[in-house]
């Protein structure tokens, strides 16, 4: 069940709208205390924003956000008591909360639907009734989209092949479905692979890799190594995700945010262990898995053209730089 809100206000916090996009706003982060939140609260603070953090802290952590200036609501996406006491004042409201693995939500689609699907209503539901002017959503490209010929792009066929993948898509026609209905200004981020800092609690590949290398077992490829996907660094997202509380686009919109780099697993493998100094680590090749995509990357042409967005980290130094934040924050003594 969803633990009850736990309010930590912080002094001298005035809750009023600011109508203008480019000064400070008040903005609501779900699951700030992620691996993107913690790079996106970050930006958000620093710019000005006076940013409030609701996380349940089932794959959060606290210490993600120790030191910066935010307001920390310890509660549940699905506990509307919750998300009403949260919403209260805010502006916009970035929802990064969710249940991200596709093997988990194969392994159990029910609760991948009550945290993504049903989450993600009463995220915008709450944002209507409490008057947000905006909210930006995190999506998923490939797993949404499913086997297609990449690049993908937002006018590629939407046929996940996984529940994650469809849970996604659910939360992508609400948000369509709020815009059109109530005036909810609505936008919807179709995300890359992300990696970067506080990624430790991520099942995503680099992660595993840079842990393998780390205990010196060998990294494990499902499959031949030859299927893709798009890498995209944190501090690139957290910046789309900027630009769209910033910028004018049209309620109800869907954008890709990518690297438009195409990476085999086979190459990554091999990025992960130059980054780490071991290029002979060893791999070890299994069986594919049910529900993965085989190769994927995006088009962000939308994004550039509506947002201005373009990313800025290459695979390889954003490779080399999170393996140098494992050692530090991960893997030290």
């Amino acid at each position: 069940m969803p633990r009850p809100a736990t309010l930590r206000p912080r002094t001298g916090l005035t809750l009023t709208a600011v109508p203008d996009a480019t000064q400070p706003r008040h903005i609501l982060v779900t699951g700030g205390a992620g691996f993107i939140g913690a790079a996106l609260v970050r930006r958000l603070a620093a710019a000005g924003h006076r940013v409030r953090v609701l996380d349940n802290y089932s794959t959060g952590d606290i210490a993600h956000l120790a030191g910066v200036d935010a307001e920390l609501v310890e509660g549940d996406i699905r506990d509307v008591a919750a998300l009403d006491a949260a919403m209260a004042g805010m502006d916009a409201v970035v929802h990064l909360a969710a249940a991200g693995s596709v093997i988990a939500s194969i392994a159990d689609p029910a609760a991948n639907f009550d945290a993504n699907v049903l989450g993600t209503f009463l995220v915008l539901d709450a944002a209507r009734r409490a008057g947000v002017e905006r909210t930006v959503q995190a999506s998923t490209g490939g797993a949404l989209i499913g086997d297609a010929t990449p690049p993908v792009s937002e006018a590629s066929l939407p046929e996940p092949i996984s529940p994650y993948g469809a849970s996604k898509l659910a939360g992508e026609g609400y948000a369509h479905a709020f815009a059109a209905a109530y005036g909810l200004r609505t936008v919807a981020l179709r995300f890359a692979n992300v990696y970067g800092p506080w990624s430790e609690g991520k099942q995503g590949a680099i992660t595993v890799f840079f842990r393998a290398i780390h205990a010196g077992d060998p990294i494990v490829i499902y499959g031949d190594g030859s299927a893709s996907r798009d890498y995209t660094h944190v501090d690139d997202i957290s910046r789309a995700i900027e630009l769209s509380l910033e910028r004018d686009v049209p309620a109800g919109s869907v954008l890709h945010i990518a690297s438009g780099v195409e990476t085999t697993v086979r190459e990554l493998a091999d990025l992960c262990r130059g980054a780490a100094g071991a290029p002979d680590h060893p791999v070890e090749y299994r069986p594919a898995r049910a529900g993965e995509v085989g190769r994927n990357f995006a088009s962000y042409d939308r994004a550039r053209q509506m947002l201005g967005y373009a990313p800025s980290i290459g695979r390889e130094e954003g490779i080399r730089r999170t393996w140098q934040w494992f050692q530090a924050s991960v893997f030290r003594p």
